[in-house]
């Protein structure tokens, strides 16, 4: 049996709606979260990065984002948690877990290693 892909959106978002998708049509089994409804926590967004870059999960597109000048003054990473876990839109979507394997955005070469 295939593990279950965790799949982290907001059903609003275009690039969510378009990964979801993608991965339904391979028959994919999903456990969603809305992370609009349900927020992650400080200490799961710790987890969830784990040792990779923070800033690869921050959405560039976010008026947050652009606000402060992250691209080039970026947050620290407890600063980025803080920043993730208060503001939803800020982590970059959808995320899609299965196991150790992560896929931030819609890469569609990483969600078919992922869907496999």
């Amino acid at each position: 049996m295939t593990a279950k892909i965790k799949f982290l959106q907001k059903p609003s978002c275009t690039t969510c709606r378009k990964a979801k998708a993608f991965l339904e049509k391979r028959k994919v089994e999903l456990d969603l979260r809305d992370l609009g409804k349900d927020r992650l926590s400080v200490a799961e967004l710790d987890a969830l990065i784990g040792k990779r870059d923070h800033r690869t999960f921050l959405n560039t597109r976010n008026e947050l984002y652009r606000a402060r000048k992250m691209g080039e003054n970026p947050p620290s990473r407890d600063e980025a948690l803080q920043l993730m876990a208060a503001e939803p839109n800020l982590i970059r979507r959808p995320v899609v877990l299965r196991g150790a394997e992560i896929v931030l955005g819609y890469d569609e070469e990483a969600l078919k290693r992922i869907a496999k």
